[in-house]
């Protein structure tokens, strides 16, 4: 039965990381809609997606919950995986990950956007 989910799309290997557990904050320059943000579903490409209309070919890894978002710390660089830390971005907290096995090749666009998968 095909579903509609709010997506989000991550570069490689940043998906995966999540998935293992890893990765258990995205950051952003800008916040989520709303907060907290259920069954969102990670879109883990290749290419980042820069200008408006960019859209890259993906794998749907995982649904997760944005539960909060607050300015980014430069202590919490480990857990989200980054190579340096900046002022003025955004944590969102990531929690309940839940894998999609198999993942679902699905199209990656920028900001949040909906994809239509067959997910039970």
């Amino acid at each position: 039965m095909k579903k509609q989910y709010s997506a989000l799309s991550i570069v490689s290997p940043g998906g995966s990381k999540i998935v293992q557990g890893v990765k258990t904050l995205e950051i952003r320059s800008w916040c989520p809609p709303h907060v907290p943000m259920k069954d969102l579903l990670i879109v883990e490409n290749h290419h980042y997606l820069m200008q408006e209309g960019d859209e890259d070919s993906g794998l749907a890894v995982a649904l997760v919950d944005i539960e909060s978002v607050h300015p980014w710390r430069e202590d919490e660089l480990e857990a989200a995986c980054g190579t340096y830390w900046a002022e003025g971005y955004w944590a969102w907290v990531i929690t309940r990950v839940r894998p999609l096995d198999p993942p679902v090749p699905v199209i990656a666009k920028r900001k949040i956007y909906t994809v239509e998968i067959d997910h039970e």
